[in-house]
């Protein structure tokens, strides 16, 4: 899985991956949650790699760098230079969600802790499974720091979509748009929002996206396709 920096959290770039990881709700619903979570996913990935790092090892710290090598481990035959494969996603999947369960429960309250509940969140969304994938997002958005929460909360209104909860979904959103954090900037927040409007609230839409598709850089391309395709 590849990494992304913080200095390229910062960019236009990474709003573009956003964008076309929001695929539209209404066409593919599982694939909403499937791909919604890959580029949260990174990110959480990325600061979780950097807090072991920079600090003593601790047994959390360690727990939570064995899940990560698990969930980041290549599904298929053994490929040169892997030191580990899993023959199916079921095993993989199975393997993941037990590392990631150990670490909620020896470790509950702890920053590990919501970065293994928002991994298990996004296994059961990527499995179809969006009651589990709810609750799990939930716990990390309600109890999660800032940082954590809005990437919580960005998962949690795709799935609320996608389980036909559009009120929700679209409250979840716009919250998120009112309180941008560093991992989930107000331009990702009303992208998201405007792609879950499209097809219900067209002009709503619209009005979200107008202001950004103005902008220079990839965020007002992403900004301008959209409303582009809310035209047609």
């Amino acid at each position: 899985m590849a990494r992304i920096t913080r200095r390229e959290l910062k960019t236009d770039k990474f709003a573009v991956e956003v964008g076309h990881g929001l695929t539209f709700f209404e066409e593919h619903q599982k694939e909403l949650v499937r791909y919604g979570t890959i580029a949260v996913i990174l990110i959480a990935v990325f600061f979780a790699v950097r807090s072991y790092r920079g600090h003593q090892h601790t047994l959390r710290e360690d727990a939570l760098a064995r899940a990560i090598q698990i969930q980041e481990t290549a599904v298929g035959p053994p490929t040169q230079g892997a030191s580990q494969s899993f023959p199916t996603q079921r095993v993989k999947d199975e393997a993941a969600t037990k590392a990631f369960t150990d670490i909620t429960t020896k470790y509950p309250g702890s920053d590990e802790a919501e970065i293994a509940t928002y991994y298990l969140g996004s296994i059961s969304a990527d499995q179809a499974n969006l009651a589990a994938a709810e609750k799990s997002f939930q716990e990390v958005a309600q109890k999660g720091n800032e940082r954590y929460a809005s990437l919580a909360k960005l998962s949690l209104g795709q799935v609320y979509f996608a389980e036909g909860k559009l009120d929700l979904a679209e409250k979840t959103l716009r919250d998120l748009a009112a309180h941008p954090t560093l991992f989930v900037s107000a331009d990702q927040a009303n992208i998201a929002l405007a792609r879950l409007l499209m097809a219900s609230k067209p002009a709503e839409a619209r009005k979200i996206l107008d202001p950004i598709r103005n902008r220079q850089g990839a965020v007002g391309q992403v900004a301008l396709t959209l409303y582009g395709q809310i035209s047609q």
